[in-house]
């Protein structure tokens, strides 16, 4: 049906080309490329019968990016790179004439802050190029945007309450490690709080606000508030939402390391000159932490990430929740990945099938509550990320 370019070698991109590869009649032709060829060429072997290609690519480089998808001509371009790469890669697409599809939105590399509105400024470029950008299909953001898309077309005339929950549940058994990229991942947990109420945004300390959730076959998780780039799409396409907020759980343990690590100074980014060498100090950071990637072996345990909504049907008030629950053995098991890229993986294959089909596939920049949810909720139940639904319940919040 179609040649898909995935960049970057992840874990994250481990998933998506691990599912691109077992559906042949969707995904006739895979380009796994990354800065590090050796990583995509492990990948290839991996999932072997010469299903997947690989090359090399700086994705920092519109020349470099320009070259390969015009030597390879792929019907759409996969970024499962770094946040910081969305742009370039964005120009390589206009250039080339191929459509993109992301799992994150972009971050400068200079300022620990996540906007959609770099790339919502690509709008009209896409449009007129005639192709399609697809912004944010992981699973938060992603199927996150989708339930809420799911419950506003099927379940409620007004959503006017919005919680995304995200709870990691799981042991890697190590003293302190992150479960995707550490200096992105770093970055996003220490920035401040930020929900919206009333038409407005409302700023907080991080960590400030948390409370006890219970999450399904898990348990209570102390939850903390945080800012979760989704709000900002899922605001502007649902103005009916009264408040919209994001929640994560961390352990005690996790957070004492994340303040030392603030307080020393090595979660900051801007350069810090040592021995007469200029680093930073988180991607100094990063080199000493444990690989995401190798997590997966002895991570037990469960992700729950769902949507806890509110709201008006037939004029009365209803709730509802929407969530998966994912086993880190269980991903690990089919991919050699732990649950996070797993859950992330998963969705930008189904996001990526969705355009070859034709079915998410407009002019123009989308997040991907924008697109019709239901044929993208109906394949998270045949690929490994099945949902279960809960109305009219307490949704603690």
């Amino acid at each position: 049906m179609g040649k898909v370019l995935v960049i970057g070698a992840g874990g994250v991109g481990t998933v998506v080309v691990h599912k691109m590869a077992a559906l042949p009649e969707v995904f006739t032709e895979i380009l796994l490329a990354s800065r590090t060829k050796s990583k995509c060429d492990a990948i290839a072997k991996q999932i072997g019968g010469n299903r997947v290609q690989t090359a090399q690519v700086d994705a920092d480089s519109v020349p470099e990016l320009v070259e390969l998808i015009n030597s390879y001509r792929p019907d759409l371009v996969v970024n499962v790179a770094l946040p910081y790469q969305d742009l370039t890669i964005m120009d390589a697409c206009l250039e080339t004439g191929v459509s993109y599809l992301d799992t994150a939105n972009y971050e400068p590399k200079e300022e620990a802050k996540f906007e959609y509105k770099w790339q919502w400024a690509y709008q009209e470029k896409f449009k007129e190029a005639g192709l399609t950008a697809i912004l944010g299909c992981g699973f938060d953001p992603g199927v996150t945007s989708v339930f809420t898309a799911h419950a506003a077309k099927h379940h409620f005339d007004e959503i006017q309450y919005l919680d995304i929950v995200d709870c990691n549940a799981g042991d890697h058994g190590k003293a302190f490690a992150t479960n995707f990229n550490p200096e992105i991942n770093i970055r996003e947990v220490t920035q401040k709080g930020k929900y919206w109420e009333n038409g407005q945004w409302v700023y907080t300390e991080p960590h400030e606000i948390h409370k006890t959730l219970n999450y399904p076959e898990i348990g209570p998780k102390e939850s903390y508030l945080i800012y979760h780039e989704e709000l900002e799409s899922l605001v502007k396409n649902f103005p009916t939402l009264k408040r919209a907020r994001f929640w994560m759980t961390f352990g005690q343990e996790y957070l004492t390391h994340l303040r030392v690590i603030q307080n020393i100074g090595m979660a900051g980014i801007e350069p810090v000159m040592y021995n007469g060498v200029e680093i930073v100090p988180i991607q100094f950071l990063k080199a000493v932490l444990p690989n995401p990637g190798d997590l997966g072996e002895n991570y037990k345990g469960w992700t729950s990430i769902g949507c806890r909504i509110k709201g008006l049907k037939d004029g009365k008030e209803k709730t509802y929740y929407v969530y998966n629950n994912c086993s880190h053995e269980v991903a690990y098991k089919e991919t050699g990945t732990q649950a996070v890229s797993y859950t992330t993986g998963v969705p930008c294959m189904i996001g990526a099938m969705m355009y070859l089909q034709g079915t998410w596939k407009k002019p123009g920049v989308f997040n991907v509550e924008e697109f019709n949810p239901d044929p993208f909720m109906a394949e998270l139940n045949k690929h490994g990320l099945p949902w279960n639904e809960l109305h009219d319940v307490d949704l603690e919040l």
